[in-house]
């Protein structure tokens, strides 16, 4: 028996299409169906190591969870992990190939279909069904042409569209009805159906923008979603999630993140917003870091050297040396740990202009950036002794003398071998490990040594589980779910 598809396109980025499918897959799963999840084209600098050793976008991943199985390249081809404001690496079924600036990627679209085909046949074998997350929105029809991350992709493979719209962001009426207007006749008629997500309040107050809506389009209405605020739990898919949390407070102890421009698999910092006795303090630019923090903690960074220059740019350079002398604790976890050292050197040019920038100088490392990349799952044993566990996802070979104090031996596989350096004075410290955090027991220890005395009973894993629960019920209690599936073909 073939897999059926159904795709969820939205009026525009940002409106929930990830969390949608992630509470959906769970759903269909616990009904069970073997469903899978896709997304053809994605852009975001939060990724994931799959069990196949490549790489896919965050979203996929926490989607392939809520499926119960392991998440595999296929189920995201193509992935855009942005450098700079006009080009990004390009990652297809798991593996960099390369980079392009914008213009030039519109160019490679049409190459990079026959990948995406690829994958979604692949991942069709074994399936019943195959809950597909569109990008952006096909209301750009700009770029239509060679598309092939919503309409583009639906129609080469014959995928019926439900399109979503986000109330929660105003003109939601407009923005599906104006959708209706500007895409093409034969798009208009692959949308099977239509969506209003993160809706507050009173959902029968908006009966008549429902009827409006149906009536301006022909398309039906599957219903009205509340919004779900226990979204904000799960891993985000790219940076526009920090908004919301640079705005959080939590316990007395404060770790603060500077924001970067490129900031890279910045889920790391959810588990430690999970704990009562942490305020994790996203810095963003503008603001200084503050002084009361117990740890500041440098993130994943897609262009190491261009950070590094913002950061400076910032002052919070200045800070974090000011936070040093006070007797304060810094971790860099990835690219942050690179930008610790004396020296970042590009001779390939692999993230810009070939050559090399100074670090902070409070680690006695230097990296070289080189084309090869790890993308491992990694166990060990953290220098604390603490079991520690986590994945590696980063281009760069760093050493020097503080190697000699690693923060934690690590084994992907190949054999144990040392992670991250230490200063001699055990302020500063450095990790390529990202997902150390999830481990619950690993974080408590690691909290506990910066001085918090209560921790969360909440296992993280444990509450990411509950946390798609209580979504799939949320959207079965407020969706016609069965007509919404029925829709597959």
């Amino acid at each position: 028996m073939t897999a059926k598809a159904l795709m969820f396109q939205g009026t525009g980025s940002d409106v929930g299409k990830s969390v949608l499918v992630a509470g959906l897959c769970r759903l269909a799963a616990r009904n069970g169906l073997r469903v899978r999840p896709f997304k053809p084209q994605n852009m975001s600098n939060n990724a994931a190591v799959t069990v196949d050793g490549g790489e896919i976008g965050r979203a996929q991943a926490l989607q392939a969870r809520a499926c119960g199985i392991e998440p595999h390249t296929d189920m995201n081809p193509v992935l855009l992990k942005p450098e700079t404001d006009l080009g990004a690496q390009v990652v297809v079924q798991g593996r960099a190939r390369g980079h392009a600036k914008a213009r030039a990627y519109q160019a490679m679209k049409p190459d990079l279909l026959g990948a995406v085909c690829e994958s979604f046949t692949r991942l069709k074998e074994g399936a019943d069904l195959i809950l597909v997350e569109g990008a952006g929105s096909p209301a750009e029809v700009n770029l239509r042409a060679g598309d092939i991350a919503n309409m583009g992709f639906a129609e080469t493979v014959d995928c019926p569209v439900i399109l979503i719209g986000d109330i929660d962001r105003g003109g939601v009426i407009a923005s599906l009805v104006g959708t209706h207007v500007v895409i093409p006749d034969a798009d208009r008629t692959r949308i099977v159906a239509f969506l209003i997500n993160k809706f507050r309040g009173d959902a029968s107050l908006f009966d008549d923008g429902l009827r409006i809506i149906t009536e301006r389009t022909g398309w039906p209405a599957l219903g009205v979603v509340p919004y779900f605020a226990e979204a904000g739990k799960l891993p985000a898919e790219d940076a526009v999630a920090l908004e919301g949390a640079a705005r959080e407070t939590g316990g007395p102890l404060k770790i603060a993140v500077p924001r970067l421009s490129r900031i890279a698999n910045f889920d790391d910092l959810d588990p430690l917003r999970l704990e009562p006795a942490v305020t994790v303090d996203i810095v963003e630019p503008g603001r200084a870091l503050p002084g009361d923090a117990a740890l500041i903690l440098i993130p994943g960074s897609k262009s190491t050297i261009g950070d590094l220059a913002d950061l400076r740019t910032q002052g919070w350079d200045v800070d974090i040396a000011a936070h040093v002398r006070r007797g304060g604790r810094v971790m860099g976890i990835c690219g942050g740990y690179q930008m610790l050292g004396r020296q970042v050197h590009d001779p390939d040019g692999l993230e810009g202009p070939a050559g090399s920038a100074d670090g902070l100088a409070l680690l006695d490392v230097e990296t070289v950036l080189t084309p090869e990349k790890a993308l491992t799952r990694v166990t060990g044993t953290a220098a604390s002794g603490h079991p520690v566990s986590g994945y590696e996802i980063h281009i760069g070979r760093t050493d020097g003398p503080d190697r000699i104090r690693p923060f934690a031996t690590i084994d992907d596989g190949s054999g144990p071998h040392q992670d991250g350096a230490t200063s001699a004075s055990g302020q500063i410290s450095g990790s390529y490990l990202h997902g150390m955090f999830s481990d619950d027991s690993f974080r408590r220890n690691f909290l506990a040594g910066l001085g918090a005395t209560h921790f969360s009973d909440i296992g993280f894993n444990a509450e990411i589980d509950r946390v798609l629960d209580r979504l799939a019920d949320h959207l079965e209690a407020h969706l016609d779910t069965q007509s919404l599936f029925g829709l597959a073909r």
